[in-house]
């Protein structure tokens, strides 16, 4: 499915947030790693699912009527085996289907932690489509870490925001941790600005947390609004 395709098939039937898959196919269609994400209609194909994937797995809730999913009780992580995750689907859809009927289920493989990243899109009435980048998770309210470039970026662009948070020196090693792959991490930021400007139809991206490694980076979650 194309970028196109992606929004268009959202905003055909109302949302202007994308599920989590669907987030996740447009990430893939522009070579940004994101972790797997298979969608389950009901209990049994959520097993099926977490079997192909391999387990830990977690489930997460998939419904229009949630955004914030883990406030709501639509997260479960580090699921080793069937019956953990038949437990998780029933407890996230009890939840979800108070506020919506059709809620279903996504399920993700569980993946080592690296160092937590933030790399996002906004629309600003002022600037226009701005990229942003700092450090994420916990650190972003406790540090306010974030650095903001206007699109276009140009690759000198790129490294100039990594070289711009305080939290910098977490990323080239800390105390004895191995410095993270910062190429791979200006590619990402590059390959979102490059997204936004031949997609103007999206409107916000949010990869939060996004987990840096030695030897690379994958996108743990993804929130993409569109127009």
């Amino acid at each position: 499915m194309t970028v196109n395709e992606i929004i268009d098939l959202a905003t055909a039937s109302g949302r202007r947030l994308l599920f989590a898959d669907e987030a996740a196919t447009l990430l893939k269609a522009v070579g940004i790693p994101v972790v797997p994400c298979r969608v389950a209609q009901d209990e049994q194909e959520a097993v099926r699912a977490a079997a192909a994937i391999g387990y830990p797995v977690a489930l997460k809730v998939r419904s229009p009527e949630i955004v914030h999913k883990s406030e709501a009780g639509g997260v479960c992580l580090g699921l080793v085996d069937e019956s953990a995750v038949r437990n998780a689907y029933r407890q996230i859809i009890d939840r979800a289907r108070t506020v919506d009927q059709s809620a279903q289920v996504t399920v993700h493989p569980m993946v080592p932690p690296g160092v937590e990243l933030l790399i996002g899109m906004i629309t600003d009435a002022q600037f226009g489509q701005v990229v942003a980048f700092g450090l994420g998770g916990i650190f972003v309210e406790m540090l306010d870490d974030i650095t903001f470039r206007q699109v276009p970026l140009l690759e000198k662009d790129a490294l100039d925001m990594l070289e711009s948070i305080k939290g910098c020196a977490i990323l080239k090693g800390y105390r004895g941790s191995k410095p993270v792959d910062t190429n791979a991490i200006s590619e990402i930021i590059l390959s979102i600005s490059k997204l936004v400007q031949h997609y103007p139809r999206i409107r916000e991206i949010d990869l939060n947390p996004v987990f840096a490694y030695p030897d690379g980076v994958l996108v743990i979650d993804a929130r993409v609004i569109v127009f």
